[in-house]
């Protein structure tokens, strides 16, 4: 008899259960035209339980070899608050099995965000108002808070994470999403590739920029349409260079949607400050989104503005309140799904006003 003892590194088990409370209140009011027939005129308000971004995951590493390490994480979306679209309890966000060495750099294959999200770190919403991405209307409701488009998750995907070189603050990214579709020799494939490379020296300030073709661009049938996105991103913390702790910050994007024919611009503008004279760790923050041709129609422009704050009862129990209001001048045409009589979905043409105002409270535990 051989007996063999390995040594097995456990996962790290990690998380958060995030609940709010929304009073919601939202219209659309809809111009008639003649190439559709459903009715579209929304002007209601209601009080929503809602579970925002809760996960569960695990993640770990082992080595292989001296040099190299066997790295994983397996992440999941959950629904504090009900089963989720469709019953289904558990909804992949980045899952990924790769390796990890000191000389090469990191690669991670399977469902990963895009690269350009590496470079986000001006976002400071939370709840309700961590909607970019928002950019079509949806068959729930249609008077969605529209915002500029985002990099999403990309299926069968390779990122590759650069080491670090000489010490200079840099952190490059490259991804490859692949078409796994069986296609004949005369078509191309819709394969897509991102990058990203953020400056960050350690003294308050970063710098970042990113690509990508191809990848996760979606239309509201949640389908990858394809297209481009270029960002570019800034943030200061003042509180390096003067006595006011406030971390300000800017993004700007382009996006270039393969089936519709004008380029989205969007902008974020951010700003948290920190407050001191209370018991507890606790900030105030306010941003603004702005963003032109939504999802690629021309004159479709959204306005998003919201303030809020965050209260630390510990360091993973926080308390967070916001109010935002979001409006849409919709002036052509906009693809948005719909419902028939036998809740088959539909795409409908509507043009219009959206406006969404909401006060909102929650409640998150991380673990």
């Amino acid at each position: 008899m051989l007996l063999v003892s390995t040594a097995q590194a456990a996962p790290t088990v990690y998380g958060k259960a995030f609940v709010t409370a929304n009073y919601v209140n939202a219209s659309f009011e809809r111009e008639t035209m003649d190439d559709s027939s459903i009715s579209i005129n929304e002007d209601n308000s209601s009080v929503e339980i809602a579970s925002k971004s809760s996960r569960i995951g695990f993640k770990g590493s082992e080595a292989m070899t001296a040099n190299t390490d066997v790295i994983y994480q397996l992440e999941y979306g959950i629904k504090v608050d009900d089963s989720g679209s469709s019953n289904i309890g558990f909804k992949s966000r980045d899952t990924y099995l790769g390796l990890k060495n000191k000389d090469l750099g990191e690669f991670r294959f399977g469902r990963n965000y895009s690269v350009v999200d590496y470079i986000d770190n001006v976002t400071v919403n939370e709840g309700y108002w961590d909607n970019v991405g928002a950019s079509s209307l949806s068959k729930n409701t249609l008077a969605n808070a529209l915002t500029l488009a985002d990099g999403y998750r990309v299926n069968n995907s390779i990122v590759w994470k650069a080491p670090k070189y000489n010490e200079l603050p840099l952190e490059l990214a490259l991804q490859y999403g692949a078409d796994e579709d069986f296609i004949s020799d005369d078509n191309s494939r819709d394969s897509g590739y991102g990058a990203s490379l953020l400056f960050n020296p350690g003294n308050g300030f970063t710098a970042g920029v990113a690509y990508q073709s191809d990848l996760a661009t979606k239309n509201p049938s949640s389908t990858n349409t394809g297209g481009d996105m270029i960002r570019g991103t800034a943030t200061v913390d003042l509180s390096n260079y003067v006595a006011y702790p406030v971390k300000v910050g800017a993004l700007y994007q382009q996006a270039d949607f393969d089936d519709t024919n004008e380029t989205e611009k969007g902008l974020i503008l951010s700003a948290e400050m920190g407050l001191s004279n209370l018991a507890r760790p606790a900030s105030i923050y306010a941003q603004y989104n702005k963003t032109d041709n939504l999802r690629g129609i021309n004159e479709n422009n959204s306005d998003q503005i919201v303030v809020g704050g965050k209260y630390s009862f510990r360091k993973n129990i926080i308390a967070h309140a916001y109010v935002g209001n979001n409006t849409a001048d919709l002036k052509n045409d906009l693809l948005i799904a719909g419902q028939d009589d036998g809740d088959k979905d539909i795409l409908v043409r509507a043009r219009g006003d959206a406006s969404v105002f909401v006060v909102g409270a929650g409640l998150e535990y991380i673990f």
